[in-house]
């Protein structure tokens, strides 16, 4: 089976081309940007899928970041997957930004429990956490770092993501061992193509994991735009 895997979840924009039969994909591009993931993804999964013997007639599968991260983000990536899967009439799965980051963590032996946190900005984090069997044992959440301290236990804690460094201070400060593994601000596309791979499309939906509410609300009786809460 051949997969494409996009991300426009966090600041990057991403695609490869993996085939089950390799280990490293036959095509990847990784372009690190804040804004303009609009009009850089086209391009780029044009580049990397022309770069594939068979280019798009080839691809069995597509798989896509579903978030957490930027609410345009997910929705830009979710567009073109599934453009892409119907015009193809082939499969499309979603794959969860948290996942992706403790994925390379979590395929290594290691102690404790492997935590992937994203900055979700104020102080509070978009974070699950994987047991030494790869179970997930806390579901993915947006939460205080402090509180999700707490909900990671005694340690030892493995720590991934933009989110890593606020864990790692919050353990420091309370006693509990931990260990940035990396301060990644985005998946490896790599890591969301094996999980593509792996996910049962009837488990895994090409739909949002947003885990917070809209940063602006409708526009209220006098025409204003209400702020949400963060």
């Amino acid at each position: 089976m051949r997969i494409l895997a996009l991300d426009t979840a966090l600041p990057a924009v991403s695609a490869c081309v993996l085939d089950s039969s390799e280990t490293e994909p036959i095509a990847r591009e990784t372009i690190a940007m804040e804004r303009g993931h609009a009009e850089a993804l086209l391009p780029l999964v044009e580049r990397v899928v022309g770069a594939v013997p068979g280019g798009f007639a080839s691809i069995d599968r597509v798989a896509v970041t579903v978030g957490p991260g930027s609410f345009t983000g997910i929705r830009i990536g979710l567009a073109c997957a599934h453009a892409i899967a119907l015009a193809r009439k082939v499969d499309i799965v979603g794959v969860s930004t948290l996942a992706a980051l403790a994925a390379p963590v979590i395929l290594e032996p290691f102690e404790g429990v492997v935590a992937a946190a994203i900055d979700a900005r104020h102080g509070q984090v978009y974070i699950t956490a994987y047991g030494p069997d790869g179970r997930t044992i806390l579901p993915p959440r947006r939460v205080g770092a402090h509180e999700a301290l707490r909900a990671l236990g005694d340690g030892p804690l493995q720590l991934v993501g933009s989110g890593a460094a606020m864990l790692e201070a919050e353990a420091r400060a309370s006693g509990v061992t931990a260990h940035i593994c990396n301060l990644a601000v985005a998946p490896d596309i790599a890591f969301v193509a094996r999980l593509g791979l792996a996910a049962n499309p009837a488990d895994a939906p090409a739909r949002p994991l947003y885990l917070k509410a809209p940063d602006a609300k409708p526009l209220d009786r006098q025409g204003v735009t209400t702020p949400a809460v963060a």
